[in-house]
């Protein structure tokens, strides 16, 4: 099966794919919170820099399966991953990549 370019959908796997990753770096987030762990502590147990942690949790480093099964499993977690409909909520038009801008001219002041 050969991959879609992302121009032919308009760019929307990119968009899906940062939104995939925002999802999965607030849930990390939530769930160091509520451990009581700090990057430095994630860091350690999975064997990378607090930097690196940072990046993941940054939620601009596009994460592989390997780092998040080693995420899950330093927190004794499992990850799920699962393909599915898309709710009417989710479905949502494509963004224009620009919109044109109106711009009014300021008014005369009368002298």
């Amino acid at each position: 099966m050969a991959w879609r370019n992302d121009t032919e959908r308009g760019g929307t796997a990119e968009l899906a794919g940062a939104s995939l990753a925002r999802h999965a770096t607030a849930s990390l987030a939530g769930l160091l919170a509520e451990r009581g762990m700090s990057r430095k502590d994630l860091a350690d147990c999975i064997g990378v820099s607090p930097g690196r942690v940072s990046q993941i949790l940054s939620g601009d480093e596009n994460l592989t399966m390997r780092s998040l099964a080693a995420v899950a499993d330093a927190l004794d977690l499992r990850v799920d991953i699962s393909f599915r409909e898309p709710t009417p909520a989710e479905v949502r038009e494509p963004v224009e990549a620009e919109r044109p801008v109106r711009v009014r001219p300021l008014a005369r002041s009368h002298r």
